[in-house]
């Protein structure tokens, strides 16, 4: 299930999203940012909808997915139940 962003206290907004920033540990572009820059690109997707928080409430956790990923599970649970 989507969740939209702004429903999210401050805290467990900026703990899930340097989380979904550190999750790979590693960066690959070109050019180095710092987390409060990489936080900020975050919520500017987030803002635009390019990015979602989804909710699985079978494991009680919460992730950032692409819109696109995000309506690719949920079309998958909906044709399950």
């Amino acid at each position: 299930m989507i969740i939209p962003y702004k429903q999210i206290s401050t805290d467990a907004l900026q703990g899930l999203i340097e989380e979904f920033i550190t999750r790979e540990g590693t960066d690959y572009g070109e050019m180095e940012f710092s987390l409060a820059q990489k936080v900020s690109q975050v919520e500017r997707q987030l803002a635009r909808g390019d990015i979602v928080i989804v909710f699985d409430p079978a494991t009680e956790s919460a992730s950032i997915l692409t819109k696109h990923d995000a309506s690719i599970i949920e079309l998958n649970n909906s044709s399950a139940n």
